[in-house]
């Protein structure tokens, strides 16, 4: 028995427990990584063999501008190359308890381990949520799991945190239906009524399909004060403004929530009250959100506690460090993005006469943020303008169409019988949704009309005569482009 392994569980879980969010997240400054660093180089063999590959003597990493000098670690030069133990501390598998398995969404799925001991970490993004967002401590709250079940990353993860929030007091009962819409309407329906807000886990376009679903059986989503906490992809501020009138939520920034997570570290960060009321505003403010990001589409934006999670920035692509069951320095995650300060973006902000910690009780932290655009090979190139699946999303969320789709789509570019190039957008009806030729030309007419208005590069570079997507409406469920129980990908090449 290895009685170190489970010692620094319970270490990490009576912490856990004992321990106020207040406390957790007191000053957000930020751990310095090199102890990090000092304890991988010591106890991960493949860490230490990666390091003599690129000529790095660890000897000479003394301070953070010699950190940032140490390569960046990869799935391809660094996962691939060497074995599962060696990637783990002290060259063993066995210090880890779990498998769990990344999505795929580029490539080939990847095995990471993971111990008890990473979740807790995480779980404290779960509090930061169902405290200072849903007011769990207080309410009764059904949480139900839409993510699906299995190895795959999301379901289990998010049931375990969950249930660690349970165990510190929180008034929250887990069910675990997973991605099968008829057993979550079953959950809710049988068991919504005997709370007092019930939180659906799951992603975007998933949870959608939930809610327009339940609303064709006739579920009273009003009645059940509905929460929602998403992963794994950007949507716009109309799209949650679409979804808040359906459950008929009055303020998103108390009823929403999203999470920047990823197989490799678990949750990396969370929104807040305050990051919806900031992105809320940038989004009816499109000119403010280009200066501060830098491009006419808005990411997610997010906050983080730097003591779990070091991240840097380079060529507009994001880089983090973080312990785990196997741990991470420099790791280079492929999300093009950035970061900001917490008092870079409020002095931003009061530049345009806004604060958005007015009548805030609760989630005003000085955590620093990121922003996340999504995977920077998630576009397409269309006349050398960078066309992105979000400006898409919007002219699917405008009034008059967002009622008849599910709001998934594949955004392709091909060549037509004269090798002209020409945009296409394979866009999936919601159930029970019929295709004609008016909703495809009406889906067709908006989709160009945000185009324009939201990408300068679209608007200059595509020539006005090929700037209408040749749009085709497939059936919800389609096997081809929208097959059900799959993480949906948005761009094909």
């Amino acid at each position: 028995m290895q009685i170190g392994k489970h010692n620094g569980i319970n270490t990490a879980l009576e912490t856990f427990l004992a321990t106020p969010l207040d406390e957790l997240l007191e000053d957000g400054k930020a751990t310095a990584p090199l102890a990090l660093f000092r304890q991988v180089v010591t106890t991960v063999p493949a860490y230490r063999a990666f390091l003599r590959d690129h000529g790095i003597d660890p000897e000479s990493i003394k301070s953070k501008a010699d950190f940032q000098r140490l390569p960046l670690i990869t799935k391809k030069n660094y996962l691939k190359l060497h074995s599962m133990d060696s990637l783990c501390r002290n060259g063993d598998l066995n210090g880890c308890d779990m498998i769990a398995v990344s999505s795929g969404s580029t490539g080939q799925p990847t095995f990471w381990p993971r111990t008890v001991a990473d979740e807790f970490a995480v779980a404290v993004r779960f509090e930061q949520i169902f405290h200072d967002t849903f007011y769990a401590e207080q309410r009764r709250t059904l949480a139900v799991v839409c993510f699906p079940m299995g190895n795959w990353v999301g379901g289990m993860y998010t049931a375990s945190c969950c249930r660690w929030l349970a165990c510190k007091g929180y008034k929250i009962t887990l069910a675990a239906p997973g991605n099968q819409p008829s057993e979550i309407l079953r959950v809710v329906r049988e068991l919504g009524p005997n709370f007092d807000q019930v939180v659906l886990l799951g992603y975007p376009p998933f949870l959608k399909g939930v809610i327009d679903q339940g609303i064709a059986e006739e579920i009273d989503w009003s009645s059940l004060n509905v929460r929602m906490v998403f992963a794994g992809e950007v949507f716009s501020e109309e799209w949650r403004s679409l979804v808040a009138h359906r459950i008929s939520s009055t303020e998103p920034s108390l009823d929403f929530a999203s999470l920047y997570g990823t197989a490799d570290a678990g949750v990396l960060g969370n929104e807040t009250p305050l990051s919806i009321r900031i992105r809320q505003y940038l989004a009816r403010h499109p000119d403010a959100a280009r200066q501060l990001f830098g491009e006419s589409r808005l990411p997610t934006l997010v906050q983080y506690d730097p003591k779990h999670r070091y991240f840097e920035t380079e060529g507009g692509t994001l880089i983090f460090s973080a312990d785990g069951g196997v741990p991470l320095v420099r790791y280079h995650i492929a999300d093009s993005g950035g970061i900001l300060a917490y008092e870079e973006v409020l002095h931003f902000l009061g530049g345009f006469g806004f604060d958005p910690r007015v009548g805030l009780e609760r989630g005003v932290r000085p955590l620093p943020f990121v922003y996340v655009f999504g995977r920077a090979d998630f576009t397409v190139s269309f006349y050398g303008a960078n066309v992105y699946p979000e400006n898409v999303s919007i002219g699917l969320e405008q009034p008059g169409i967002a009622e008849w789709v599910s709001g998934k789509f594949v955004l392709q570019v091909r060549e037509d019988a004269d090798r002209n190039l020409e945009l296409h957008v394979m866009v999936e009806m919601a159930p029970g949704q019929a295709a004609d030729e008016s909703r495809r030309v009406a889906a067709s007419e908006s989709i160009r009309a945000q185009l324009v208005r939201l990408n300068s590069e679209f608007a200059n570079y595509v020539p006005t005569k090929a700037q209408l997507p040749q749009v085709e409406l497939r059936p919800s469920g389609d096997p081809e482009y929208f097959p059900v129980g799959i993480k949906h990908r948005y761009t094909r090449r």
